[in-house]
């Protein structure tokens, strides 16, 4: 998580918003959902060796760069 980090990737709420700490256990085994800067929801691609994620706007993250 960065300072950016508005919102939850897992459920796309604030991070304000609650605790978030089943969120943060999901996100240990999958990938997010939701950009963390702008709520969009992501277009993801799981594979073998992990996974992708890319915002419309944010552009791409993966499981070797979280």
């Amino acid at each position: 998580m960065t300072t950016l980090d508005m919102y939850c990737g897992h459920c796309g709420q604030e991070q304000a918003d609650g605790s978030h700490e089943d969120c943060r256990r999901a996100l240990m085994l999958e990938p997010p959902r939701y950009c963390a800067e702008c709520r969009r929801r992501m277009v993801v691609q799981v594979h073998p060796m992990g996974w992708s994620a890319r915002c419309s706007v944010h552009g791409d993250v993966s499981s070797d760069r979280r």
